[in-house]
Formats: C-alpha cells, sequence, structure tokens
C-alpha cells in the first residue's frame, strides 16, 4: 500500500471523531469489501481503509500516527499488532457475506491460513544513565528467544523425514463452516484442529525441539544507541523477535529505552538543569564556582549582587540533540543559603552594616 494519509484515505478531516471514522469507515468498508466488490483493486483498496481505521480508531496508535507519520506507526507495531484489538466484524455480521477474520488471513497470512506465522515480536529494556547518552554508543544486550532449530531447520521432523499434508484441512491449515440465517450467509474460518493450524503432520518429530522446530536461546546481540535519546524511546531491531514458524520471517525486537533519574541532574529534553546554594556574602560580594556538568567540572561566575533563584546558562553543556544537531544547555539556579545562626561579633558587624546601609 503507498504511503497516503489515512485521514485522506477515509475522506475526513484531522480532527474528525472518532464516530466521524467510523461512520467513513463503515461506508468505504461495505463499498469495497472483496465478496462484493470484484474489482482488482478492490482488495488493496480494502486493506488500505482497513488499516487507517484501525489507527484512527485507537486513540495512543492515532497520537503516534499524528506526531510521526505512518513510518513512526510502523516503528512501534507490528502489521499485526495495528490491527489487534479492533472488532471488524461488527461492520460485516448480518450483511451477507464474510467477516473480516476471512479477509485478514487472506491479505495478512496469519496462522491457520495456511501461511506459517510470523516471528512474535520481543521486547528488551535497556537501562542507562544520563552520562550514558551524551555520545552515541554500541551496547550489547542478551536476549532470550526462540531460534531456528539447527537440527531439523525448523521443519520440527526428525532428519530424513518430512512433515505430512494434514488431511482435514488439505494443508490450508484452517477449516471453513458456513451458517445460513434466512437471506444472510454467515461464513466462519477456523484453525484446523487436527493440525493447531500448520496446515501439516509430523509423524516422527525432531528430538533436538521435540517437534516445535524453534529451540529458546540466548543471544547476544548488539545495538547503537544514539546520543540524546529520550528516557522511553523504543529503538526497533528488525528480524531479532522470535523466530518464525516453518521458515517464516522472524519477528522484531523492541528495545526501550529507560533513562534513570540522576542524583543532581534534572532533565528536560535536551535541557540540564542544576540547583547549587552559596553564602549570603558570596551572593553580595560575587564569587567563581566550579559546577559539575555531564562533560566535567567548568567555572561559572557569580556576579556580586545575586538574588536568590537566580538562573544561570551554561551553553552547550546540555544533551546532544536527538534526531538533530548541536546540543542543549545547562541551566544552573543558585540558591542563596542564610545562616541559622551567628556568634556575637557577626552580629555586631551585621547591625553596623545595616546601619551603614
Amino acid at each position: 500500500m503507498a504511503a497516503k494519509d489515512y485521514y485522506e484515505v477515509l475522506g475526513v478531516q484531522k480532527g474528525a471523531s472518532k464516530d466521524q471514522i467510523k461512520d467513513a469507515y463503515r461506508k468505504l468498508a461495505l463499498q469495497f469489501h472483496p465478496d462484493r466488490n470484484k474489482a482488482p483493486e478492490a482488495e488493496a483498496r480494502f486493506k488500505e481503509i482497513s488499516e487507517a481505521y484501525a489507527v484512527l480508531s485507537d486513540d495512543e496508535k492515532r497520537r503516534q500516527y499524528d506526531s510521526f507519520g505512518r513510518e513512526g506507526v510502523y516503528q512501534r507495531y507490528s502489521q499485526e499488532d495495528i490491527f489487534r484489538g479492533v472488532d471488524f466484524g461488527e461492520f460485516f455480521r448480518g450483511a451477507g457475506f464474510g467477516g473480516f477474520d476471512d479477509i485478514f488471513s487472506q491479505f495478512f497470512g496469519r496462522p491457520g491460513g495456511g501461511q506459517p506465522g510470523r516471528g512474535e515480536d520481543l521486547t528488551y529494556h535497556l537501562q542507562l544513565r544520563l552520562e550514558d547518552i551524551v555520545q552515541e554508543s554500541n551496547r550489547e544486550i542478551e536476549v532470550p528467544r526462540n531460534e531456528v532449530c539447527q537440527t531439523c531447520g525448523g521443519s520440527g521432523a526428525k532428519p530424513g523425514t518430512s512433515p505430512r499434508t494434514c488431511g482435514t484441512c488439505g494443508g490450508t491449515g484452517q477449516v471453513q463452516k458456513v451458517q445460513s440465517a434466512g437471506f444472510a450467509r454467515l461464513v466462519r474460518i477456523t484453525a484446523c484442529n487436527k493440525c493447531g493450524g500448520r496446515g501439516y503432520l509430523i509423524d516422527d518429530p525432531c528430538k533436538e525441539c521435540r517437534g516445535r522446530g524453534n529451540v529458546a536461546k540466548t543471544r547476544k546481540i548488539s545495538i547503537m544507541v544514539p546520543a540524546g535519546v529520550e528516557d522511553g524511546q523504543t529503538l526497533r531491531l528488525r528480524g531479532e523477535g522470535n523466530a518464525g514458524e516453518s521458515g517464516a520471517p522472524p519477528g522484531d525486537l523492541y528495545v526501550v529505552v529507560n533513562v534513570a533519574p540522576h542524583r543532581i541532574f534534572a532533565r528536560q529534553d535536551s535541557d540540564i538543569y542544576l540547583e547549587t546554594k552559596i553564602g549570603v556574602v558570596q551572593a553580595m560580594l560575587g564569587t567563581d564556582l566550579s559546577l559539575p556538568t555531564l562533560y566535567g567540572d567548568v567555572k561559572l561566575s557569580i556576579p556580586h549582587g545575586t538574588q536568590p533563584g537566580t538562573v544561570f546558562k551554561v551553553k552547550g553543556k546540555g544533551l546532544p540533540k536527538y534526531g538533530n544537531w548541536g546540543k542543549g544547555d545547562q541551566y544552573v539556579k543558585v540558591d542563596v543559603e542564610v545562616p541559622k545562626s551567628l556568634s556575637d561579633g557577626q552580629k555586631e558587624l551585621l547591625k553596623k552594616f545595616g546601619e551603614q546601609r
């Protein structure tokens, strides 16, 4: 499908309500459903409008799309995840033709449709410190996952033997049940109970994987962490998830970056914030401070007469701007610490100072 604007695909405005989006999809879906429309382009159009509805009808996916476009949606969700949880059946029940589950199987190759299932996506949480993201770095992580059995090559059958086609479903992995209710014909397609939706049977299983075709492994994977990456940002590694069934492509690995809170620094986007204290005399007369940054200590000159809560900017000492050029700044808030106790001599000096003022 071409990367068209989802709102344009459904013919609605960007600010359209959920009801408007639903109504637009209903009209288009009934128009282009392949059971009704036999035009060559109908299937592609039906898939296009169904994907648009699946994204725009979900608040979280819609926010992702509005912020980052279709590519941003596919960086966060697999194609099956995009459609998961959406009840398309409500649009077709009683309409006289098969439901969306059947069409989904035909278009996207879900397990049970005679095609092996794509591997499951995995999620890994990578724990980092602020100091770890001041520059791009290479990290090695260990990920438990299912990999293709090397003994049987993923077939699940003992070496020297082969799986045989399931006689119940004829190798399709699914069985079809047709029910008639008046003028309506309801078609329900389910996974074959005999073969579990695989389309084949294994008489002599591989001893290594016990017929599964996959084995559990812990794999070391190298990942490049971008400088200035945001807390909660997800990095997608294509093909590094669980192995698929019978030669189907593997899933993806989603690495969620978790940046731990720092003991003295606070972060806002690419800017760093620090609070420090000085004495009353330092605030009145001025002073030079040695302040920590993510790149080492720097000298900050505090002018005389500095007031409590004054904020100074140390240019270029923030984090690299993620996905952009340059760095943020470090902001230093200065609080003036007032002594809680004074000697008699100090009190006398302050009294004289006050009289002179």
